[in-house]
C-alpha cells in the first residue's frame, strides 16, 4: 500500500507522519487488497472554535468505491485515531459484503449441481 502524507496549516514533524503511517498500515490486516491512501492533517482556522482545533482526513484507493474519512478533535493524533477507526469498521463492513456475497453464489453453485444429478 502506498501512503502518501501531508499537512495543511501546519509543520509535518517527523513524529506525526511516523504516527500516521503506522497507525494507516495497520489497517492492511483487515482488508489486503487497499491500493493507496492520501492522508491530510491539519490545524482548522474557523474563527467561531475556542482553542486549537485539529482535522484528520484520509481518502483509501480500494477496488470498488474508494472510501473516505475526515475527523476533527483537540488532539492530532485523537483525531487521526478516529480516522483510523472509522476506515477499519467501513473495512469490515466491505470485507463481510464480499464474502457473504461470494459465499451466496458458491451456494447457487452448488444447489443447481444437485438439482442436475
Amino acid at each position: 500500500m502506498i501512503i502518501n502524507i501531508s499537512a495543511k496549516g501546519m509543520e509535518l514533524t517527523p513524529a506525526i507522519k511516523d504516527y500516521a503511517e503506522k497507525k494507516m498500515a495497520s489497517l492492511e490486516k483487515f482488508y489486503d487488497k487497499i491500493i493507496s491512501m492520501d492522508i491530510r492533517v491539519g490545524k482548522n482556522t474557523n474563527h467561531h472554535n475556542k482553542g486549537e482545533i485539529f482535522f484528520a482526513e484520509a481518502k483509501m484507493e480500494v477496488p470498488g468505491t474508494d472510501l473516505f474519512a475526515e475527523k476533527t478533535e483537540a488532539d492530532l493524533y485523537k483525531a487521526i485515531d478516529k480516522v483510523r477507526d472509522y476506515l477499519e469498521l467501513e473495512l469490515k463492513k466491505r470485507k463481510d459484503k464480499f464474502e457473504h456475497k461470494s459465499r451466496k453464489d458458491k451456494n447457487l453453485v452448488r444447489d443447481s449441481k444437485e438439482y442436475k444429478l
